[in-house]
């Protein structure tokens, strides 16, 4: 007869991990499961009414956490019948801390600098994990509608 020793907290965490298939997570592990259950949800809303709207995104890939966004520009501004792709990167810990966006398609705007690179105060200092995808293209969109220069592009634009 084998003696087994008594199991630990550790080891049924290991063993549950180890036939789900699933990390161990740990207080400095991030849970990725709520972010990408968050990310499907922002998919669905987008997908049923963003089109509409002259927004849209997708996963690019496999990962949940890069996507590709496209913004028409809106109608009665310089911009309207233009189509503007843009990169969608979002961090482990989103909603906590804004995705990385950027334009991919060359746009001569005063808050867009000649690598795609946006200056908008949502993406910075005001993000709120209440923001979703379909907020932040809107506000995109709506950024190319005025002329606002906001303070970080001052020098840096792509003129």
């Amino acid at each position: 007869m084998e003696v087994r020793p008594n199991p630990t907290v550790e080891n049924l965490r290991a063993t549950a991990a180890a036939s789900s298939k699933q990390p161990v997570s740990s207080p400095n592990t991030v849970d990725t499961t709520s972010v990408t259950q968050r990310l499907q949800k922002e998919l669905m809303s987008l997908m049923m009414s963003g089109g509409d709207l002259g927004v849209s995104a997708f996963p690019e890939g496999e990962s949940i956490f890069t996507w590709i966004g496209t913004i028409e520009g809106g109608k009665g501004t310089m911009y309207e019948g233009l189509s503007y792709k843009l990169s969608l990167r979002f961090p482990l810990d989103y909603p906590f801390k804004p995705p990385q966006v950027k334009f991919e398609t060359m746009c001569f705007h005063p808050n867009v600098d000649q690598y795609g690179n946006i200056c908008l105060d949502i993406l910075q200092d005001k993000w709120s994990s209440a923001y979703d995808c379909r907020t932040i293209l809107l506000s995109i969109q709506s950024l190319l509608g005025g002329l606002l220069v906001l303070p970080c592009m001052i020098g840096h634009t792509n003129r």
